[in-house]
């Protein structure tokens, strides 16, 4: 299935021991229908790791990424509920991005997913773009088990910015520029072993990637479609 606008907030991250059920309460309770509420927002999806350097995802999609640069999403950012400051503080090792999705496609949503972080060097970017529209996402999608392959590219400026909820965090944001998604419906290890194969270094540098490349394996946990929006 297609991401449903043409933004998206993709954040990972690792949560202390001591945070961590309040987390859960907080994400799903408080945070995740806050954030689908905005105006512009769609949809919000959590995954743990199979195998992942940090153990959470979190992917938000929005009709735009002049959405998440408006003013009802910085304001929401920039005013994080007592909740919020509560469960941030024990974030740890953040990587978040502020999207443009570049590509999306595929015939449904699966419970599992792989993201791989990585860079492109300007000069290469369309190239690397075309290379994988003509041959890499194409392939994938062909693959038994496959549900959907989507490119996102950050807009560096926006997720530049310090907000309020992440100075809360206390650990500053690693901001990966180039984003591949890959959603699958199968068995985890077979999912597994595609994904390694298909998204390595190897195959990536042919067509102009840089790493370090960071992949990552997860299953889904949770999703929340829209909500009323509230300001309060």
């Amino acid at each position: 299935m297609s991401l449903a606008g043409e933004g998206a907030v993709a954040i990972w991250h690792d949560i202390a021991p001591e945070g961590r059920e309040n987390f859960y309460a907080w994400h799903g309770q408080e945070h995740m229908p806050e954030r689908v509420g905005i105006p512009g927002f769609l949809r919000g999806r959590r995954y743990a790791a199979i195998d992942a350097d940090l153990e959470f995802f979190n992917l938000y999609e929005a009709l735009s990424v002049e959405v998440l640069k408006g003013l009802d999403y910085t304001v929401r950012v920039n005013a994080p509920t007592p909740w919020t400051l509560d469960a941030v503080r024990h974030f740890r090792s953040v990587a978040r991005s502020i999207c443009r999705v570049a590509h999306s496609a595929g015939p449904a949503q699966g419970g599992l997913i792989a993201t791989l972080r990585y860079d492109v060097p300007e000069a290469k970017a369309a190239e690397h773009k075309a290379a994988l529209l003509r041959q890499l996402i194409p392939d994938l999608l062909a693959r038994p088990g496959v549900a959907g392959v989507h490119l996102l590219t950050a807009d560096a400026e926006a997720s530049g910015v310090a907000t309020a909820e992440q100075k809360a965090r206390g650990v500053a944001n690693a901001v990966p520029s180039w984003v591949l998604l890959l959603e699958g419906w199968g068995d985890e290890a077979a999912f597994v072993e595609l994904a390694k194969t298909e998204l390595g270094a190897g195959k990536l540098d042919a067509i102009g990637g840089q790493g370090p490349y960071s992949l990552g394996l997860y299953r889904h946990q949770i999703t929340r479609t829209k909500t009323a929006w509230s300001a309060d």
